[in-house]
């Protein structure tokens, strides 16, 4: 399976319920939110970080070559389950499309390996 690494470090975002959402950026760089009652998510490029938010900063991301099909079964867990070993913390998010794995940038160059030995190939 082909993980494209994406070129934007991204921080993921806690806003307050009340808070409104930025506006998505135009240039195809990862966005994505998600709201509940507890709370509101956003995951964005670190220069979209409304003032205000709670952050996790220093994300990159890999993107599963897609799309995938919805009846496709292990695909997250395929690539969390090395990392899991490496203790390597991720952040996943899911598009319509495909799958968005998140890694700490400091965990980055450990994160490439671990999944080219379970046998992802990585591009960028």
């Amino acid at each position: 399976m082909e993980l494209r690494l994406r070129p934007e470090t991204l921080s993921v975002c806690r806003l307050a319920t009340d808070q409104p959402w930025p506006g998505a950026p135009e240039d195809g760089t990862l966005f994505a939110t998600c709201s509940t009652h507890e709370e509101r998510s956003l995951v964005c490029r670190v220069d979209l970080v409304p003032a205000g938010s709670g952050v996790e900063a220093g994300w990159r991301a890999f993107t599963v070559a897609g799309p995938l099909d919805f009846d496709l079964v292990g695909v997250v867990a395929g690539l969390t389950a090395p990392l899991a070993r490496a203790g390597i913390s991720v952040f996943v998010l899911s598009s319509f499309d495909t799958d968005h794995l998140l890694v700490r940038s400091a965990d980055l160059e450990q994160s490439m390996v671990t999944l080219a030995d379970a046998g992802y190939r990585i591009t960028d």
